[in-house]
């Protein structure tokens, strides 16, 4: 008997990824073509049908993302997060109201949209503010409302966080290397604290299992 074996659309978004990065060795430029990418990704109805039986992400004390895909080339990742309305890390006991803002250190990032409705909220260091190694000022700079299709690029050091509207939300992230073993800055709006910490806890899941 012949096993026919079927292209997934996530087969077809790592080809694209892979012939964009060998012809793109700038990270910038690279980064920035690859949103359209991602973008044809998120709206394929296999992803979206999909999505609805990826398990939801558990959160502790870290945040979770679930792991499709690591490139052993290029070292990006394909990831999701999904989750429900009050799903977050725990409040860290040192660091009481902290409100999940973060970068991801040295690494590029694009959080595209699946399912659901968030608020994007961007900061920055206060200009011309003292900092210290435990203290980093910083300001909101703007925030916009995303929806299913939308695809936020989030370059090294820049600070932002996600808020939920109040509904389960599912995101497709890719990654320029996979967090998790190394450290990112997290920030206090109000005090202005500055500490690090790991990033999101890789789950192992097929993103079509019945392929």
């Amino acid at each position: 008997m012949t096993t026919v074996t079927t292209e997934t659309a996530l087969d077809r978004f790592i080809k694209q990824t892979r012939e964009l990065f060998a012809s793109e060795p700038d990270p910038e430029k690279r980064w920035v073509a690859l949103t359209p990418v991602l973008q044809e990704f998120l709206a394929d109805p296999t992803v979206q049908e999909a999505s609805a039986k990826w398990p939801v992400n558990v959160f502790t004390d870290r945040a979770e993302n679930l792991l499709f895909y690591e490139d052993a080339d290029y070292g990006f990742v394909v990831n999701a997060l999904k989750r429900e309305p009050t799903g977050r890390p725990v409040e860290p006991p040192k660091h009481p109201g902290w409100r999940g803002i973060h970068d991801h250190a040295h690494i590029y990032t694009l959080y595209g949209v699946l399912v659901g409705h968030e608020m994007i909220e961007r900061y920055r260091p206060v200009e011309g503010a003292e900092r210290r190694p435990d203290y980093v000022p910083i300001e909101e700079v703007g925030n916009f409302k995303v929806e299913p299709g939308c695809v936020d690029l989030v370059r090294p050091y820049e600070i932002h966080a996600e808020r939920s509207l109040g509904e389960q939300t599912c995101a497709v992230i890719i990654r320029s290397q996979k967090s998790g073993d190394f450290m990112q800055g997290r920030y206090n709006l109000e005090t202005g604290a500055y500490w690090e910490g790991l990033g999101p806890v890789q789950r192992e899941v097929e993103m079509f299992p019945e392929h």
